[in-house]
């Protein structure tokens, strides 16, 4: 079963995206960015999906472009998960790397079918 990590603050949002994605993956979470490197680095899961602003060093953004600079793990599908969005959120997000930008609140039915289509054509 492939691996997706779950990597918000807020545990009702991960407890959400838990029951919608436990079925179909081996759900890990992370409650900060620093938390989520550590565990993309050792578990490298296929999905991250990821909340732009948490407590510590790192933003999510930040962390997305860590991901697309190590060569371990580039190759993971990233979705922003964040309350923040004007244009200028969602193209910091792009230019991160992120491959779909997801404002709160969300349907994670469409988040279920955009990380189906993605894996599906890569």
């Amino acid at each position: 079963m492939e691996k997706i990590l779950i990597v918000d603050d807020q545990p009702d949002i991960r407890k959400l995206l838990r029951l919608t994605f436990g079925r179909r993956y081996s759900v890990l979470e992370a409650e900060d960015a620093a938390a989520a490197w550590e565990t993309i680095r050792h578990e490298q899961p296929r999905v991250v999906l990821l909340d732009v602003m948490m407590p510590g060093e790192m933003d999510g953004y930040q962390l997305c472009e860590r991901i697309r600079k190590d060569p371990q793990v580039r190759g993971t599908y990233v979705a922003l998960l964040t309350a923040r969005g004007q244009a200028t959120d969602v193209e910091r997000g792009e230019s991160a790397g992120a491959d779909d930008y997801f404002i709160k609140p969300f349907s994670p039915l469409q988040l279920v079918k955009a990380i189906e289509h993605r894996l599906s054509v890569n």
